[in-house]
């Protein structure tokens, strides 16, 4: 029994757009296809359309007049557990490239974050929220911040 890789990860929300722009805006995926589920969603691919592989972030949206295609296929959840973040579920991470790149990308889009460097491992992160509360950690290499 082998566990490969992450495949991806789904966040629930009622604001779909606000989200979308996010994931699309300011870490620059694409909108994909995605199966046609009896709820609202996107699929977010990080590369090409061509393999559902690159789908790698899932946004569930919420429907409170239209509930039930959800909840028949995920389950129900209480709408009051979306708010404040993630739970006991602290963050994702990307490796990236490109720090100066992202930072003025990300102070040119308003968005607010944070800059650590990890002791012992020449790494520079970069951490930022999602519109639901979903922290996001960004990984490059800490020479890049050094040239910057």
């Amino acid at each position: 029994m082998a566990i490969n890789k992450l495949s991806h990860y789904s966040i629930r929300t009622l604001d779909l757009e606000a989200t979308r722009r996010f994931y699309t805006e300011v870490l620059g995926f694409s909108v994909g296809p995605r199966p046609p589920f009896k709820f609202l969603g996107l699929w977010l691919y990080n590369g090409s359309h061509d393999s559902y592989d690159n789908a790698i972030v899932h946004i569930i949206g919420i429907d409170p007049n239209d509930p039930q295609g959800l909840k028949d296929y995920l389950g129900d959840r209480d709408t009051a557990s979306l708010q404040g973040g993630t739970g006991t579920f602290d963050h994702i991470a990307f490796a990236a490239t490109d720090v100066a790149g992202m930072v003025s990308h990300l102070k040119k889009k308003a968005v607010p974050f944070r800059e650590r460097a990890v002791p012992n491992l020449n790494l520079h992160q970069v951490f930022l929220d999602d519109p639901s509360g979903v922290v996001i950690e960004l990984n490059y290499p800490a020479n890049e911040k050094a040239a910057a």
